[in-house]
This record gives C-alpha cells, sequence and structure tokens, in this order.
C-alpha cells in the first residue's frame, strides 16, 4: 500500500492537477441537489490529458442518486478513455454556508475508482478537496480503499 501524499494547497499542486480541480469545482456549480444540497463536482483526467467532468444529481428516491465520481468516470468511459484514467478530482460541500471540510468518495465510488484503477493497469491518484478548495489531500485509490475488492478476488 502506498503512502497518501499529504494536505497540500491550491498552490502546491502540479499545474495539471490544480487545473483538474479548478474543473471539478467548476462542474459543481451544475450539481442538482435539492435534498440534501450537498453539492459535488469532479473531473477525471487520462494519459492523453482529456479531462472528463461529472456533477452529482440527486433524485426523490435517494438510491437513484448519481454521484459525481460516477457522472464523470462514466463520462469517459462513454468517450473510449476507461482505460487511460490516471486522476480524479472532487470538490464538494453544502451549497450554502461552510464548505470547508474535506471531502472524499464514498464507498461505492472508491470501489468504481478501484476497478477504473485496475482497467488502467496502475493506481489512480485521487484528489479530495473542500467546496472552498482550501484543504486538499492527494492519495492513490489503494490508499483510500486497502484490500479493495477487484477482479483477482472473482478468481477460482
Amino acid at each position: 500500500m502506498s503512502r497518501a501524499i499529504g494536505h497540500q494547497t491550491l498552490r502546491d499542486l502540479a499545474r495539471h492537477d490544480a487545473l483538474l480541480v479548478r474543473t471539478a469545482a467548476r462542474h459543481r456549480k451544475n450539481a442538482y441537489a435539492p435534498y440534501s444540497s450537498f453539492t459535488v463536482g469532479a473531473a477525471v483526467r487520462t494519459r492523453r490529458g482529456r479531462v472528463h467532468a461529472g456533477a452529482n444529481m440527486e433524485n426523490a428516491s435517494y438510491g437513484l442518486t448519481i454521484c459525481a465520481e460516477v457522472s464523470a468516470l462514466s463520462r469517459a468511459t462513454t468517450d473510449g478513455d476507461a482505460k487511460g484514467v490516471e486522476a480524479i478530482a472532487v470538490v464538494g460541500g453544502p451549497r450554502r454556508g461552510s464548505a470547508r471540510s474535506l471531502v472524499t468518495p464514498c464507498g461505492r465510488c472508491r470501489q468504481l475508482i478501484l476497478e477504473a484503477s485496475h482497467l488502467a493497469g496502475r493506481p489512480i491518484r485521487v484528489i479530495c478537496c473542500s467546496g472552498d478548495l482550501r484543504t486538499i489531500v492527494v492519495a492513490t485509490i489503494e490508499d483510500l480503499l486497502p484490500f479493495g475488492f477487484g477482479p483477482d478476488n472473482l478468481e477460482s
């Protein structure tokens, strides 16, 4: 298991990572969150430098809610880029009030990012951010989901 890179600021990030975070933050504004008012944007970058963004979309039937990470990964898959995913940025928080708390992918999203990592053949870097972009933690998906369930678990 690798070690998390740790807390950083937007200025500390490499230019391409800062751009990914800003893209996620911009798409967060498109989130549909009438029930929780908790908006999230995500952006995936591939080896080819392509960026695929998404936002969360809630539903009155809560189980049907689509997370921003799922939205961004789905766009990458639809555009034929799923095998090239190398990083994902996640930005979120309450629509109103303080957005200072760090937002990380939920368990379902961590599993989907892990599967994308297996497909890509390398660890995916996950850039987790608070809504105000003052708190940023960079980790690999393996840091966020150690001992994750994957294709190897299905082999007999």
